[in-house]
Order: structure tokens, then C-alpha cells, then sequence
């Protein structure tokens, strides 16, 4: 297990040698919790809105990350506040990389049905060794590092598109005396854009896209389609640039359910080792008289 340890350990600082970077955790689901990506969601559902996504990255590679991750938010003051939080809890290998943040958004209405958000969020990632008492570690930092982020999001109709920077700070994360060289949460950017185009009664076309920037790595992107049958379900694909192919699935059990899956066929190197990724969903939203009486609460899609 220490052999196991140290190699997983040299291996992290040779990746970051190359990227001086922690890569955020990836999920296949984030357009059904964009709070995920933008704070300045936050409330855009109006009524309560709660979600949990597990993912279970790279099956039968050891170490790989397995993702949970919860939020919940709602809008408040007739639409113009949003509140939430997200929790999430990052598996890999030898840690786990705990967080927590709470979210706010304020709206501006910009046309008869259009609305700007912009958000903040705040909280902390701590680290959690498996093996506390392991000397090799000795370099990783496991107090708790805060962070900030912002976030701005406009919706009009059928139309969305939002810019984020979820983690402005770059925390250090791996810094060994020996080795000159320090692993850093690098800062993330992220562009988002969608559209739904209804085909008929029965029928909507939900295309969409997701660029990710990273500090001091290549430009990744998700081009995204979903067509939607009777606003109850929904099939449709993912393409990740030089990571995977995606199908994907959503179902409108009730109006306060849904429930989604997520599977990842890997085409990098990896899939040689890995049978893909599975990713599961379920969200829960109900309308509060209290907060939101009177208000009316956008559809799913």
C-alpha cells in the first residue's frame, strides 16, 4: 500500500510539472444542475430546487474518481434573489476533496421576457487522506482552502447563456520541500449557451454547448443535443473533446421529480483500461405559497 501510495503521489506531481494543475471534477449531467458551473443560476427555477448527481468515473480502473455532488437553491423577493448552496464530495484514489459553497444571484429584467443574473458564490475544499499517518504525504495540504466565485447568466424565452468563474483563487494542494514544484487548483472558465426549438406538440429540440477554459491547458468543449417527447422524456447525446461520447436520458417522473442517467463511452487512451463512466441524477422541486405565491415558475425545458 505505501509503494502504491508513492507512486500514485510522483505521478501527481509529474501531471502537475506539465499542467500546474488539480483538474475540477467532470460530470456528464450539469445542463439539468447548471448551479454546478454558474452561481448566477441561482433561483432562475424560482421554486425550490434540489439535486443530487453521483458519478462513477473510468469503472474497474482503480483509484478512479467516483463525484457526489448536491445543491439546492430558490428565488426569492418575486424572482429578484437567489439563494442556494452546493456540497460536493470528490473520491480519488488516496482522498477525498470535500466542499462546500453557498450561492447568491440578483436578476435585472433587460426586456419584456429577458432577465441578467449575476452571481456569487463562497465556501471552501478541504482535502481528506485516506492514510493520515503516511510521512509520504507530508506535502499535502489538508486544512481547509477557501475560495470565491462569480458568474453571469441571461435568459430569454426558449434562448440561455452564461459565463463563469466558479474558483477564482489558485490554492496550493501539493508542495513538497524536495521537489521544486507545487500543484495548484487552477482557475476554471466556463462559457455555456442553449436553445430549445420546439417541432411540434409533441417534440422539442434541446441543443446546447459547454467550453471549458483552463489556466495553462488546452480549451475542452461538450456539444450537447436533446430532444425532449411530451415534456416528460428526454433522450439525447454528448460529444467531449478527446475524452468521451455521452448518451444521455431524463425522465419527468411527476411535477416535483425527475430523474436522469448519464453514460460515458471513454475514446481517449483510457478506454483501454476503463468500461466508461455512469452518471445518475435526481431533482426534486416544489413551490414554497410563502416565497413564492403568485410567481410563475419556468418548465423544466
Amino acid at each position: 500500500m505505501r509503494n502504491y501510495t508513492v507512486v500514485i503521489i510522483c505521478l501527481l506531481l509529474f501531471c502537475s510539472t506539465l499542467l500546474s494543475a488539480q483538474q475540477r471534477p467532470i460530470q456528464s449531467l450539469y445542463m439539468f444542475d447548471p448551479l454546478l458551473i454558474n452561481p448566477a443560476y441561482a433561483g432562475n427555477q424560482v421554486q425550490l430546487s434540489a439535486t443530487a448527481i453521483y458519478r462513477n468515473q473510468w469503472v474497474n480502473l482503480d483509484g478512479a474518481p467516483k463525484t457526489f455532488t448536491a445543491t439546492a437553491h430558490s428565488g426569492f423577493k418575486k424572482r429578484r434573489l437567489g439563494l442556494g448552496f452546493i456540497v460536493s464530495n470528490d473520491q480519488i484514489g488516496i482522498h477525498n476533496d470535500v466542499g462546500f459553497y453557498g450561492v447568491y444571484s440578483y436578476k435585472i429584467p433587460i426586456s419584456r421576457k429577458g432577465t441578467l443574473s449575476f452571481g456569487l458564490q463562497g465556501g471552501y475544499n478541504k482535502l481528506i487522506l485516506k492514510n493520515q499517518g503516511d510521512p509520504s504525504l507530508g506535502g499535502v495540504v489538508t486544512k481547509m482552502n477557501p475560495n470565491v466565485g462569480a458568474g453571469v447568466y441571461f435568459r430569454q424565452d426558449n434562448f440561455y447563456a452564461g459565463f463563469s468563474v466558479p474558483y477564482l483563487l489558485d490554492n496550493k494542494v501539493v508542495g513538497l520541500e524536495n521537489v521544486g514544484n507545487v500543484s495548484k487548483q487552477q482557475r476554471y472558465y466556463y462559457l455555456t449557451g442553449g436553445f430549445t426549438s420546439k417541432v411540434s406538440n409533441r417534440v422539442k429540440i434541446v441543443p446546447s454547448a459547454l467550453i471549458r477554459i483552463q489556466d495553462e491547458a488546452p480549451i475542452s468543449f461538450d456539444l450537447n443535443t436533446v430532444v425532449v417527447l411530451y415534456d416528460a422524456v428526454g433522450l439525447g447525446c454528448s460529444y467531449r473533446l478527446g475524452d468521451a461520447v455521452v448518451a444521455l436520458f431524463e425522465l419527468q417522473l411527476n411535477e416535483n421529480f425527475h430523474v436522469g442517467y448519464a453514460y460515458d463511452i471513454t475514446t481517449s487512451a483510457l478506454s483501454q483500461y476503463s468500461n466508461g463512466s455512469h452518471e445518475l441524477m435526481i431533482n426534486y422541486r416544489i413551490k414554497i405559497s410563502k416565497w413564492h405565491k403568485g410567481l410563475e415558475c419556468p418548465t423544466y425545458w
